[in-house]
């Protein structure tokens, strides 16, 4: 007893019409015929349509799938080799078109307008990162100083952000070094990098009171895709995103003044 077209298509999940074609190119023609002349399908004929299913999935265009099928042992591992080369190829650009577009997104969303060109000249290894930026426009949309800071970050230049990198570079090179020498992080000395980046932020983004600050450093901690802003993974050091909040948090109490009571 063989099965009808029916029901071969509602079991393989495909068209009535697309078994015709495969029945009319040669592809897939039922083994048997019904007394009233309609196509019955086999197991066989079945098991073949799995295979042939198996490699449409995989991209195959029905002419190689009919040439494996000829002879499997002697097509189907080469045909399997090159399709394996071409999805890879495809998985290639297809990263590459993900990257441009997220790139496009991740301008809309920092306020940075610089070509993807431009980015890389001037940012190096400091990435926006685009989970983190949807993230912080999230938290902090309806914040002034998070939509001021916008506002200046898409009014700059190229030649502002060069010397935004700059100073930054600067700053974390006498950071590192400040951890890296054992300055405890409510000292002086980090309690003046800490003011010296609130005074950063104030100048090229939003004005930054302690308590801002305070929040931007709790992220650092909090966040590595926040740290990473400031501190690129290369450059980076076990407990140095707490080491730089400790500093902000000691920097505010400083610049608050001493304890009238």
């Amino acid at each position: 007893m063989g099965y009808s077209v029916g029901q071969v298509s509602a079991a393989a999940g495909i068209t009535v019409r697309t078994l015709h074609h495969y029945d009319k190119t040669g592809l897939l023609s039922p083994t048997d015929r019904s007394p009233a002349g309609y196509r019955l399908y086999s197991d066989a004929d079945l098991a073949r349509l799995q295979q042939i299913l198996f490699y449409r999935e995989l991209g195959f265009p029905l002419d190689e799938i009919a040439t494996i099928l000829q002879d499997p042992q002697a097509n189907a591992l080469d045909q399997l080799r090159a399709r394996h080369r071409l999805l890879n190829e495809q998985i290639t650009k297809l990263q590459r078109l993900v990257e441009v577009a997220e790139q496009a997104m991740e301008v809309q969303q920092t306020g940075v307008q610089l070509t993807p060109e431009e980015r890389f000249e001037v940012f190096g290894e400091i990435a926006f990162d685009l989970t983190y930026a949807t993230d912080a426009q999230l938290r902090w949309h309806d914040r002034a100083g998070h939509r001021r800071s916008m506002a200046s970050a898409a009014a700059h230049t190229k030649e502002d952000w060069a010397q935004i990198m700059a100073e930054a570079a600067a700053w974390r090179a006498r950071l590192t070094a400040a951890f890296d020498a054992g300055a405890p992080a409510d000292g002086e000395r980090a309690m003046d990098l800490a003011e010296e980046h609130r005074q950063s932020v104030s100048r090229w983004f939003t004005p930054c009171p302690t308590d801002m600050h305070g929040r931007i450093a709790d992220d650092f901690a909090a966040d590595p895709r926040a740290f990473a802003l400031v501190v690129p993974p290369s450059e980076q050091r076990p407990g140095l995103a707490s080491y730089l909040r400790t500093a902000v948090h000691a920097n505010a109490v400083r610049q608050s003044g001493p304890d009238d009571g």
